[in-house]
This record gives structure tokens, sequence and C-alpha cells, in this order.
């Protein structure tokens, strides 16, 4: 099969906040691009999340107001499911959840011309149980982007059994067109790279707060201030080498028989969960985000990604 390299019109399917930021890189890149969305209030939220996205390129002169523009003219929406028959490329970035991926992949994988790379975001799920309910598998892989992705630069490019290897070099090679950093996730572990790594450190993290050694604010001031901006220019191979690896085989000597390696869900996650406090998009999390504090918080969050950014480029 030869698959279309050839990309124009991209669909975006999910415009919560991945798809809405999604929407902008391509859009910021030239492409025309098609949010998908299963309803008018999703469409409303996603301008109103691409509204604060913009604002703050602007505010801080990563873009010019006519820029922004554009990048916002670059972009229409869809409630009806044949804009995907237009698409070049489709990116889906719906909910986390086995059942409803495979309900959206069957009723729409057959609108897409069977040439067309189509590609999931999900941040975990098996590539290869996803693959199972989309047309032409052989077309399909998994494409992980970070939160913000208009503002952190790596993308996981994860193959099923049946991914072409033209299809992933497809993704890789549109994920550099993007200025983003791919990398190619062999295997398809659950959670890929990112979320294992991710989700060792939250582990960590509430077993301290559970276990009283640290306040919830200065588990995230260490991740700020020390791991956080070390591993910005360095990953923990590195840290290793740099650090002498004869000194992280003695700390780990004593140090992993003491490390939290439970396997259910912390109390402190689950109760934040049972509670709905689900961060940002419910007004409180960990912290408070209730009236204006959710805006100022992202836009606060974006101001110091876009300031590590500039001094930190992509390494070629």
């Amino acid at each position: 099969m030869n698959l279309r390299t050839k990309i124009n019109t991209v669909v975006v399917a999910g415009a919560g906040v991945m798809g809405s930021s999604l929407a902008q890189i391509f859009a910021g890149c030239g492409y025309s691009v098609i949010l998908y969305a299963t309803n008018q209030a999703r469409v409303d939220k996603s301008r109103e999340l691409i509204s604060i996205n913009q604002g703050t390129l602007v505010s801080t002169g990563e873009l010019s107001r006519a820029q922004s523009d554009s990048v916002i003219g670059h972009i229409s929406y869809s409630l009806g499911k044949d804009c995907f028959s237009e698409a070049d490329f489709v990116l889906e970035t719906i909910v986390e959840n086995m059942d409803i991926k495979h309900k959206f992949f069957k009723e729409i994988s057959g609108l897409i011309s069977p040439d067309v790379v189509v590609a999931t975001n999900t941040s975990g799920l098996s590539i290869n149980g996803i693959a199972k309910a989309v047309s032409h598998p052989e077309r399909f892989a998994g494409m992980h982007w970070v939160n913000p992705p208009h503002l952190i630069p790596l993308i996981e490019v994860i193959g099923s059994d049946e991914s072409l290897p033209q299809t992933l070099d497809i993704i890789r090679n549109l994920s550099e067109a993007l200025g983003c950093k791919p990398i190619t996730v062999h295997k398809d572990p659950p959670g890929f790279l990112i979320n294992r790594l991710q989700l060792a450190v939250i582990r960590e993290a509430i077993h301290i707060v559970e276990n009283g050694y640290a306040s919830i604010e200065d588990v995230d001031t260490v991740m700020k201030y020390a791991l956080g901006r070390r591993y910005a220019c360095i990953g923990p191979f590195e840290t290793m080498d740099f650090g002498g690896v004869d000194t992280f085989y003695r700390i780990s000597g004593y140090l992993f028989a003491d490390l939290c390696d439970r396997k259910d869900t912390p109390e402190l996650l689950s109760k934040a969960f049972e509670e709905g406090h689900h961060g940002l998009k419910s007004g409180k999390g960990f912290y408070d985000y209730s009236g204006d504090r959710a805006g100022a918080a992202i836009t606060k969050r974006d101001e110091k990604l876009i300031a590590v950014s500039k001094c930190l480029p992509i390494d070629k």
C-alpha cells in the first residue's frame, strides 16, 4: 500500500484541552485543520482554550497579533463525521477509554481514505488493542503528545504489530515538520515511556506526602527547583554518568528497598478523584482553581514553559 505523504488537511478528533492545542500546532505550521467535536458546547470551550493559549503566545512575544489571527483562521470546526472524508491525516484525541475509542474508530475509519494515516494520542492504552477497531490497521499508529503540546515538543511514535514502517515514517516526518522531537517506542508497553516514568515519580511523590515526609507544596518545589531543572537539560542515564555510576550504585543499595512499590492506586489520589477534585477542569484538584484561578494558572505555566523553551532549543 502507498500511503498519502502530501498532507494539507488535518482532522483532529476531540476538542478538549489536548485537541485544541494540537489544532493550534498544525494550524501554526500552515495546515488546514478541522477540529471535530460532538456538540457545540465543546466547540465553545475549545475556542476559549485556544484564545487563552494564543493570548499567552502574543503577550510573551512568541507571535504577533496578525500571526495569531492567521493560526486561528486555519482552524475550522465540525459537528459532523463527514469531515473525515476530507482528511489527509487524522489524529484522534478523545477520552481515554478503550470501548469508546473502539466505537469511535468503527464509526469513522471507514469514512477515511484507505491511504490516509490515522493516529491516536492515547496516553498509554494499547495501540494493538485500539487497532482492532480501525479499518486498514496497517496505516494506524500511536502519536502521543505531552500536555501542553503547543509548548512541549516531544512526541512518542508507537506502532502496532500491523503498522507499516511507512506509517511510522510519515508520523515521524510530520512531527519534525511541526518542529517537534519524535522518539520511537517499541513493543507497545502500557503507558509507553513518558507515563511509565511520570507515574513512577507520582507514586513516590504521593508516598512521601502520605507518610508525612513533606507537604504537597514542598514536593512540587523539589521537582520545579531541583530535579525538573536538571532533567530539562540531561536525562536519568546522563545524570548517572555525570554524578558517578558508582555513587548511584551505592545509593540504590540502601534506597530502592524503601521506595514505594505499591500496585494499587494510592489513597490520596483515589480520594481526590472520588470527591470530584479533578484539577483545573473542575476548579479544584490538589490546589484551588476556583474563579479566575484556572486561567491564571494556565497563563503562568505557559509563560514559564516558553521561557524555558527559549533557553533550551531542541538538539538536532
